[in-house]
């Protein structure tokens, strides 16, 4: 099978492909050693599993240095060896009992947030030649992890995300039912009621289960919607747990704000309202926190471009942002945090294609993931005009597309107007593509719209 496609077998252990796999293949051909890569990504989105797999597969030996837990000979190796690189290089070896070979062999810098003076070292290991260089990062955003040093101009940065959809349907052994999805798409093809009905019903288990690797794989051993709420529930408190740890000061205010996420989400209007968490609440007390948990990569900051026609990152307003969580399915155990997964009616609602509750709080969340993850940064439109309602509008996404901007709404299957999108698509019919309605219906035009089922989303 193709590499970064499907399941593998690797010592009677199931490894998830993921298509940073062959992006790290490309970077390693066209590089040939002159630059390293540093994959940023929120914790337990699989970076360092990847890592590991693709040194494996691609060179004759690797070392991984944890810098979560680095051993004192390690730190010392860096802070008062690192001069003399043929010593240092051979005590490396030594200590991790591994042979390097030039140009033959990776070295990875595990969390190399922890430990910034490695990060810097990188310049002139790059120089040196003799091997490849990896890093992973969590909070490698953070301010705190990237003073006092000088970053390495030598250093290509590469974004990891939970699973997208088509990785997904990967883990289910399924690669023939994407490229169908794409030809479809290109086409603006229907796709016919049964394949239709078939993949939503794949696209609500990926909204249930979610992305992140561990609970993908645990849905793939025991089918168990349960058991993959128990794994989501870990990694949220893990997310908990670092906030307490990397943001002292402020720690009270980023789990006021990440807590109230599917609260404020579960609303008609998504933007972020600050005094729904206190009545005294101002934006400027709390941007610190928003900005910890988007650097974090745990939320997808999604900001209002208040005048799309100069341009979506010129005209937008930090203040007036909604907040996505990086994952649709941690989203859903956050929504429930409070009670067990017995009494998660969201489940079934979602499997069962029931959702009359928090339905546009997961199909938007699912839309900002997937539009993310394919490397769109997040924008909406929003005006208030009490005076003329031609001017009072909201729209869920804009993206760029072939220079000229895309409106997006997030609809259910049911939904009877668009009357944002008709204003919006009128007022800047000049700067405008394509416009998108994103719903769980099958492929159609209408009225110049393109009607979208929510799983083409990863493809805009």
């Amino acid at each position: 099978m193709k590499r970064g496609v499907g399941m593998d077998q690797q010592g009677g252990k199931a490894v998830l492909r993921r298509k940073l796999y062959d992006r790290l293949s490309e970077w390693k051909r066209r590089s040939a050693g002159t630059s390293a890569v540093m994959i940023d990504g929120a914790r337990r989105v699989g970076k360092s599993y990847l890592c590991r797999y693709f040194a494996e597969k691609e060179y004759k030996s690797y070392i991984i240095i944890d810098f979560g837990n680095i051993p004192y000979e390690i730190q010392n190796l860096f802070e008062n060896e690192s001069y003399d690189l043929d010593l240092f290089f051979a005590k490396l070896s030594a200590f991790y009992s591994t042979v390097l070979h030039k140009r033959h062999s990776v070295i990875i810098f595990d969390e190399v947030q922890q430990f910034p003076r490695a990060r810097q070292l990188i310049k002139y290991l790059v120089a040196d030649g003799r091997y490849d260089y990896i890093e992973t990062g969590s909070l490698i955003r953070l301010k705190k992890n990237v003073q006092d040093i000088i970053l390495p101009s030598e250093e290509e940065h590469m974004e990891m995300f939970p699973l997208d959809f088509e990785e997904f349907l990967w883990a289910l052994e399924d690669e023939s039912t994407m490229p169908l999805i794409k030809r479809c798409f290109a086409s603006l093809e229907p796709l016919g009621n049964a394949l239709h009905r078939k993949i939503m019903n794949d696209f609500r288990k990926y909204l249930l289960v979610g992305g992140m690797p561990q609970a993908v794989l645990e849905y793939l051993t025991t089918k168990e919607f349960e058991s993959v709420d128990r794994i989501k529930r870990q990694i949220l408190q893990l997310y908990r747990n670092d906030v307490a740890k990397f943001a002292p000061g402020y720690e009270d205010k980023v789990f006021a704000v990440f807590d109230n996420i599917p609260g404020q989400l579960s609303k008609k209007q998504k933007k972020y309202k600050i005094s729904s968490l206190s009545a005294n609440a101002r934006f400027r007390n709390y941007e610190d926190s928003f900005i910890w948990l988007n650097e974090a990569m745990i939320v997808n900051a999604c900001l209002n471009s208040t005048d799309p026609h100069i341009g979506l990152a010129l005209s937008s307003d930090k203040a007036s942002q909604k907040c996505y969580l990086a994952d649709t399915g941690l989203l859903i155990t956050l929504a429930f945090m409070d009670k067990p997964y017995a009494e998660n009616e969201l489940y079934r609602a979602v499997l069962f294609d029931k959702l009359n509750i928090n339905e546009g709080m997961i199909m938007e969340n699912a839309a900002a993931q997937m539009l993310r993850s394919n490397g769109h940064k997040l924008y909406f439109y929003a005006k208030s005009d009490t005076r003329n309602r031609e001017n009072h509008m909201e729209i869920d996404f804009i993206i760029t597309q072939a220079k000229k901007i895309s409106p997006i709404e997030v609809k259910s299957s049911a939904y009877r107007s668009h009357a944002s999108l008709d204003k919006f698509r009128k007022k800047f019919r000049l700067n405008i593509q394509n416009s998108y309605v994103l719903y769980t219906k099958d492929v159609a035009i209408k009225d110049g719209i393109i009607h979208l089922p929510l799983y083409m989303t990863t493809l805009l």
